[in-house]
């Protein structure tokens, strides 16, 4: 596979090609494209070297990305839908943006690395494969869900590079009228936006190279220039490569990427412009593990364990692009447009465990899938601000459209026929497929066909000299899906349109005081069942809305910020009927909460980001009152991350940091018989910034998991099935970084 390396090789050239003349040494930590506040670099002392100021913006906005608030880790700010960026004191929703110095500090491969510290959401994986999902409020975002600069499945399905992202934002709560719907029948609990990387005012060229356990290497480059009168065109090209095995017994996983940010400042109008290529590889992944009818959950096996089968594989190769410009049409209003596309190519075979019995007993057997989609998504949009006497109106508009093309296929050997066991496996010889009746692997055919298309406007009303804000607005939302059998002949049809409004208000009790309520829907398209033991296996469900009340308050202290929120949402409950073997709605969930969050500097030279979540997650309506008041599968009760990091007096550059992740137990069955324990992990890591040779070198060290506990992290994914993912064991992460 010689085309995967080309664009990596070739990005990793241009970093040593560039002529160092345009170098500027004394920028350690310096790539990120925020404007940080005098407080964000109060907080690092003297450790830390002068900030970029910022004069691009990854979305394309004349204001630039909401500041770094104090240490750097989170943003004032982000994007609110189609309503623009926010500061989190006028934003009505519970809202995080994690920096691209986090990110790095963090030493965070992908998005999940980043959202282990987010006490709101629990890090999982999707039914029966390796694509992340992100459990939210208790409802889970699978990552083709994602949003990409505003847009809706363009990234990478199953796993997203985090050099490819500047900020990463989130926004808990059903969004369906800010963003519209997601392609994916996910995100009612929340949505997930991702900023890719601008060219900074300064020159960046950074080489960075690692280890990680198991033997994985790890290298990369980030180089960023602005050309031309004023600066005005800025080019920002990633290129990472990672290859070699991981912490779990015999797991290879292997990662490409090479990305290219273009943008143009004009004087009444901004253009941008992303382009990249991601190919993932894992070989004898470890799986999730099923469990048998009346079989009760087996003890996590130990951390490093794996019970795959080495024959198994899943490679993703992704291709990804959007176009995005802004104009100012006057001084009060502007208008906007976006366009991207994605094509991915699939290749899996699978070897999912099922514990049939005691003492680890288990079964597996081979399924392989096929796929490959087509996606073309865009948006238009206009805001415009006026005053009607001592009232202040900003009124925003916009249409969207979302195509995907998805081509399927599977097979799979006798099911369940290779007997294992969880504790000491059994490895065979590759099985053959059996079943081919789920069209072509080699040329798998277009098995469903998505449109959606939505319009919406909203006016933002503020008065009393702007402390008091009211939002109201309505998104009308049209669905159209063609289903096809594996043969290619239709086998559904589906075109329905819905309404979703939303209501909120900010009040500013003091300048650094809000208080905030809301009321907002969200809608989503049906379930696909992935499900291949189901009657309806493949088939498409109708779309369901989901509602939300929100209050909240949040403060402003200057170097430190509080939130707390109270939330309570509700959705129709897909199970899966054990008589008819057929999934549909059955009931509903519904969904209380708080949340408390942390984060600043509230001592000179430490950096705080912590949080909580209590949540109450429950069955209703369910059939025949079987699971009515039972909790969710999947959704813990309690969540709690504290992580800290603190700069090492009379060291200069050198900090170090820690983590304490916990998640409550949570069921694995509807009718809350059995569960899966708590857990908790400790995480540490160190930065040391140093110059050596005139050029200024950051290393940086981390371990996850310090006592290597094994553990069952999550339970279902938030999909109503009981499969046990297990936690990562140990795993040492080190890596130095070289600004030239």
């Amino acid at each position: 596979m010689h085309y995967r390396l080309t664009p990596i090789a070739a990005a990793l050239a241009v970093a040593f090609i560039v002529p160092l003349t345009y170098s500027s040494p004394a920028r350690a930590q310096t790539t990120s494209t925020d404007t940080v506040q005098p407080a964000a670099k109060d907080a690092k002392t003297d450790q830390a070297l002068p900030s970029v100021t910022v004069n691009a913006s990854a979305d394309a906005s004349a204001e630039g990305l909401p500041p770094a608030y104090a240490g750097g880790q989170v943003a004032r700010g982000g994007r609110v839908g189609f309503l623009g960026n926010k500061d989190f004191l006028e934003t009505p929703f519970s809202t995080t943006s994690y920096t691209q110095e986090f990110i790095k500090d963090q030493q965070a491969r992908g998005i999940g690395d980043i959202l282990q510290s987010d006490p709101t959401i629990l890090v999982t994986r999707g039914y029966g494969n390796f694509q992340e999902m992100y459990v939210i409020r208790g409802m889970a975002l699978n990552s083709d869900d994602l949003a990409y600069n505003g847009l809706y499945g363009l990234l990478p399905r199953q796993y997203v590079a985090s050099e490819l992202l500047e900020r990463v934002e989130v926004l808990r709560g059903a969004s369906a009228f800010l963003n519209g719907m997601t392609p994916g029948s996910s995100g009612l609990g929340g949505t997930i936006n991702l900023l890719p990387k601008r060219a900074s005012s300064d020159p960046i060229t950074q080489v960075t190279m690692g280890w990680e356990s198991g033997g994985q290497g790890y290298y990369a480059a980030d180089i960023g220039r602005r050309f031309g009168p004023d600066d005005r065109i800025g080019v920002r090209v990633n290129a990472v490569r990672r290859e070699g095995g991981t912490g779990v017994s015999g797991e290879n996983r292997e990662l490409s990427l090479a990305s290219v940010g273009l943008d143009y400042r004009g004087n009444s109008f901004r253009l941008s412009a992303d382009f990249g290529v991601q190919e993932q590889r894992l070989t004898n992944a470890r799986t999730s593990v099923a469990l048998g009818t009346g079989v009760a959950v087996p003890s996590a096996p130990s951390a490093s364990s794996n019970y795959g089968q080495p024959w198994a594989y899943s490679n993703e190769r992704d291709q990804f692009g959007t176009l995005r410009g802004e104009w100012d049409l006057t001084s009060d209003i502007t208008a906007w447009a976006a366009y991207g596309m994605r094509h991915s190519y699939e290749r899996n075979s699978l070897s999912g465990v099922t514990v049939t019995g005691a003492n680890g007993a288990a079964a597996t057997y081979r399924f392989d899938n096929a796929r490959e989609d087509t996606v073309n998504t865009g948006e238009v949009g206009i805001r415009g601000k006026f005053n009607t006497g001592p009232v202040k109106h900003e009124v925003s508009a916009t249409a969207s459209i979302f195509e995907l093309d998805s081509r399927n296929a599977y097979g799979f050997s006798d099911y369940n026929a290779l007997a294992t066991n969880l504790y000491s496996p059994t490895t065979y010889a590759i099985p053959a497929i059996t079943s081919t009746g789920g069209g072509d692997l080699a040329a798998p055919k277009t098995t469903n066909k998505q449109q959606l298309s939505s319009v919406a406007i909203a006016d933002t009303v503020s008065f009393f000299d702007d402390r008091a804000q009211v939002t109201l607005g309505v998104r009308n939302q049209r669905v159209k899906t063609t289903g096809y059998g594996y043969d290619g002949i239709q086998s559904s049809y589906y075109n329905a349109d819905a309404t979703t409004p939303m209501a909120a208000v900010v009040f500013k009790l003091l300048p650094n005081l809000s208080v905030y309520g809301s009321y907002v829907e969200g809608l989503q398209t049906g379930t696909s069942i992935t499900d291949n033991t189901a009657s309806n296996f493949g088939t498409t469900l109708a779309p369901y809305k989901s509602k939300q009340k929100e209050i909240g308050v949040k403060y402003d202290a200057g170097k430190v910020a509080l939130t707390a929120a109270l939330f309570t949402m509700s959705k129709p409950n897909i199970y899966k009927n054990t008589t008819t073997n057929y999934y549909g709605e059955n009931g509903n969930q519904r969904n209380r909460g708080v949340e408390f969050s942390a984060f600043g500097t509230p001592m000179r030279g430490v950096r705080l980001l912590a949080g909580l979540t209590l949540l109450d997650a429950k069955q209703q309506s369910t059939e025949n009152g079987t699971y009515d008041g039972k909790y969710v599968i999947g959704a813990a009760k309690t969540q709690a991350n504290a992580g800290v990091e603190w700069d090492i007096p009379g060291v200069q550059g050198l900090s170090i940091n820690a983590r304490t992740v916990y998640t409550g137990s949570q069921y694995v069955d509807s009718a809350n018989t059995q569960e899966i324990p708590s857990w908790t992990r400790y995480d540490l890591g160190a930065r040391y910034v140093t110059t050596i040779g005139g050029k200024v070198i950051t290393f940086r060290g981390r371990v996850d998991n310090v006592t290597n506990k094994g553990y069952w992290a999550s339970t279902g994914g938030g999909s109503g099935l009981g499969y046990l993912v297990q936690g990562s064991p140990r795993t040492v992460v080190l890596s130095a970084a070289v600004d030239f």
